[in-house]
């Protein structure tokens, strides 16, 4: 009686010795590449329409003769 005395408060010492709280696992974040644009992409578009209307007025004007 004695030896299954001992077995079972060794057994319930070895039990609680693992026991524990949930760890909870270890989560490497997601490395995000950060979107860059380029700065002269905001401004080629306007340029490019400023240039068509400087060559729209430069090539109508010039006749300045108009007949009667």
């Amino acid at each position: 009686m004695k030896k299954i005395a001992l077995a079972a408060a060794l057994s319930l010492a070895a039990t609680t010795a693992f026991a524990g709280g949930v760890v909870e696992p270890v989560v490497e974040e997601e490395v995000v590449k950060a979107e860059t644009t380029s700065s002269s992409g905001g401004i080629l578009i306007p340029l490019l329409l400023l240039i068509v209307v400087a060559a729209a007025i430069a090539s109508s004007g010039g006749n300045d003769s108009i007949p009667q």
